[in-house]
């Protein structure tokens, strides 16, 4: 962020070339938030290398994206490249966005149960899930994703490799402000990244549950 040392992970929604063009999720208050709202024409960023999460695995048949507002930028680039397999998209979203998806996306939409709270664990266990092996990708509040990894490992039985659940943000109901957000209630979080955190419970002989775990601490403690 300008004249702060302060980072945050956003999908890219299109590069042409020349122009990269981000999708940003405006909340009541937040540090790129407060960006965004202002006079932010002409201000200089920098941007660091990708760090994908959608890592569709050999073989895959299908594929399957859940997620929020927060999300949506991200499936929405995932259904525009995902072009030669079955596709389907549940969004969670409480505005009218049906023409931001890919025309002819095969799309469910969930309508929230309150302003800034999600249903997003429910609406995957009532998934009629596709025969054969393909891929889940997931993204949204922190405690759905969690309820989410939980189904997947110990009810559906998925292998790691056939899904990636990320939190984005954390529902909180009280929570002291920061130096920089100044957030009180609901807030977005800073991404963890899991990368590190997989490569060493991986290295130490940890299980996907084990590792997890770690990675949802690191969360709630950030």
């Amino acid at each position: 962020m300008p004249g702060q040392f302060q980072s945050r992970y956003y999908t890219v929604r299109s590069w042409d070339g020349t122009r990269l063009t981000l999708d940003v999720v405006v909340h009541d208050q937040g540090l790129v938030t407060e960006w965004a709202s202002g006079d932010c024409v002409g201000d200089a960023v920098t941007i660091t290398e990708p760090k994908g999460s959608f890592a569709l695995p050999d073989g895959a048949g299908w594929v399957l994206l859940v997620g929020d507002l927060t999300a949506l930028p991200a499936m929405a680039r995932i259904a525009e490249t995902v072009t030669d397999l079955p596709l389907r998209v549940w969004a969670e979203v409480a505005d009218d966005l049906g023409d931001y998806l890919p025309d002819g996306t095969d799309v469910t939409w969930l309508t929230p149960p309150a302003e800034g709270r999600s249903a997003l664990a429910e609406a995957v266990e009532r998934i009629d899930w596709p025969e054969g092996d393909g891929y889940f990708w997931m993204a949204g509040e922190s405690a759905q994703m969690r309820a989410v990894r939980k189904h997947l490992m110990r009810e559906r039985r998925l292998p790691s490799t056939s899904y990636d659940v990320m939190g984005y943000w954390r529902e909180v109901e009280r929570r002291q402000p920061r130096a920089v957000d100044r957030v009180v209630d609901r807030v977005v979080d800073p991404v963890v990244d899991p990368g590190p955190i997989w490569r060493e419970g991986k290295a130490a002989g940890h299980g996907d549950d084990q590792i997890w775990e770690r990675y949802d601490a690191a969360r709630e403690q950030s």
